[in-house]
């Protein structure tokens, strides 16, 4: 079925902007990103979207629609009726480039801020050894795409630019869960994850698992076992006296 879908889609840059009303061709089958690529070439070859693989896989074509953040790739016309106007926005977190992109230079920064792996020092990487059930929760993790659609809805940083600098967001709250978690990482993240990265500033809403587009469940998955970590060692009197008693000796 083809029909002309109305839309409005964000034109403007860091100066400042508006929704233009648009209308254009919609073919069965078709996703968000399709249509404004034919807006494109049709009527407006100046509009700004930024997007690679077309596949759900790279995560570069992250914006909202209709108010919620979602990949414009993996979002299919036919979740919306043929009379419904569909409205595509920039991701609200980040500042404008221009039109649909967003500079997201906030989380390559946040990334550079998380030590790496840091694997045993007598074991060559050759020798690494995991047991089944630890692969399967570290890679949990690693479907992460980066298309920081959860840094985007966190409301942390959404609502509060003057939280950027004191926290990192769930995409690499995840990452540092990740490598605590790893049974061959030696290095001790969790007092970091608190103090350096703003663990404790997350208020578990679950925002950012529901806009996920790999489903990886960053809250009850990551999140909270770290939270737990945090709470164990600086609350649990048992775990404060022993490191007490550690200090005096």
């Amino acid at each position: 079925m083809t029909y002309t879908g109305r839309f409005r889609v964000w034109r403007g840059d860091a100066e400042g902007g508006a929704l233009h009303d648009y209308e254009v061709e919609v073919n069965e089958g078709e996703v968000v990103l399709d249509v404004l690529h034919r807006l494109q070439a049709t009527q407006t070859p100046d509009l700004a979207v930024r997007w690679n693989c077309k596949a759900g896989k790279c995560g570069s074509c992250s914006a909202e629609i209709d108010g919620r953040p979602r990949l414009l790739c993996m979002t299919r016309m036919s979740a919306f009726a043929p009379d419904d106007v569909v409205t595509v926005t920039p991701m609200r977190t980040f500042p404008v480039l221009r039109d649909l992109v967003t500079d997201v230079s906030f989380n390559y920064a946040k990334a550079r801020e998380v030590p790496s792996f840091s694997p045993p020092a007598d074991l060559a990487p050759g020798e690494y050894r995991m047991q089944q059930v630890d692969v399967e929760r570290s890679q949990e993790f690693r479907k992460c795409i980066e298309c920081f659609l959860c840094q985007d809805v966190c409301h942390v940083v959404r609502d509060h630019e003057e939280n950027k600098e004191a926290f990192s967001g769930p995409r690499f709250l995840i990452r540092i869960a990740e490598l605590e978690m790893h049974p061959l990482d030696v290095a001790d993240r969790v007092d970091a994850a608190q103090d350096e990265h703003g663990l404790g500033r997350c208020n578990i809403t679950k925002c950012c698992t529901e806009v996920c587009p790999e489903g990886i469940k960053i809250t009850d998955n990551a999140l909270i076992p770290m939270k737990e970590r945090v709470a164990g060692r600086r609350y649990d009197p048992l775990v404060w006296l022993g490191r007490t008693i550690s200090r005096r000796r």
